[in-house]
């Protein structure tokens, strides 16, 4: 298996989930209440397992593909059927979301519930996963408009990893696994100028594939055209020569090498 969670997971059918999601509920309200609002996520966290029964914190979620290994850790997990994301912000924004789904389709659970205990009254909301495994491992592969002589290897290999693995993972667990396959971050992660006209306003740190040629992984699921547009505008004020393209739709992904216009 490519995931292994360290603890035992069931998924609950939406009327249990419901139901323990309340009684949690319940008690993070009068933690926050006892407590205030200004304490680390951690201390309402261990609050609540003293307080309940059942409820694991921190449980390891190990990603494994080849040589590749990545390690997550799932803040609250309670009977081993829901998932809990605590935040101390001051509000939730979607990589939170994006996060706490990373997390349930890695585990197989299908529904779990952000927590920010920062604000005046405690924020929540739940986050569902509407796809199973086998769903996200079907896709297509358009690689018309990639430089395939060049890149043919990584994108195999990025093909069999979203095989075993699925789409619709968070994007920093792509780039982190394809650095890794391109030689590791102190090959791949190099430093590039930026310029207008001759003037160079600084540089900023970008992931290669190979001298010249930038690394981009996004997760769009509507129109590419827009991220292309700004891509290429990248490209004009950088002496990148490409950006190869890497995106991981939930049912196509998209290989592209856009060059630099001369």
């Amino acid at each position: 298996m490519p995931v292994k969670v360290g603890a035992e997971i069931r998924v609950l059918p939406e009327g249990e989930f419901a139901e323990l999601a309340y009684e949690v509920m319940g008690h993070v309200f009068a933690i926050h209440k006892e407590f205030g609002r200004f304490f680390d996520e951690s201390i309402y966290k261990r609050e609540l397992a003293r307080r309940m029964a059942g409820v694991q914190l921190e449980v390891p979620i190990e990603v494994r593909f080849e040589p590749f290994r990545a390690w997550y850790r799932l803040d609250v997990l309670v009977r081993g059927g829901a998932a809990f994301e605590f935040k101390a912000a001051e509000a939730l924004v979607d990589r939170h979301r994006s996060l706490l789904l990373n997390y349930l389709l890695l585990s197989g659970l299908a529904r779990g519930k952000l927590v920010n205990v920062r604000c005046e009254q405690v924020q929540h909301e739940f986050v569902n996963s509407v796809l199973d495994r086998t769903d996200r491992t079907q896709f297509s592969v358009d690689h018309t408009f990639w430089n395939i002589e060049d890149n043919g290897s990584l994108l195999e290999w990025v093909v069999a990893l979203l095989r075993d693995l699925g789409t619709g993972l968070d994007v920093s667990l792509y780039e982190d696994a394809i650095t890794q396959f391109l030689g590791g971050s102190e090959v791949v992660e190099k430093q590039v100028a930026v310029f207008t006209g001759d003037n160079c306003l600084g540089s900023q740190p970008f992931r290669h594939v190979r001298p010249g040629s930038a690394l981009k992984v996004t997760a769009i699921n509507d129109d590419l055209t827009a991220f292309e547009a700004h891509a290429r505008r990248l490209l004009s004020h950088t002496r990148l020569e490409s950006i190869e393209w890497i995106n991981v739709g939930r049912h196509r992904v998209t290989f592209r090498t856009l060059q630099k216009a001369h």
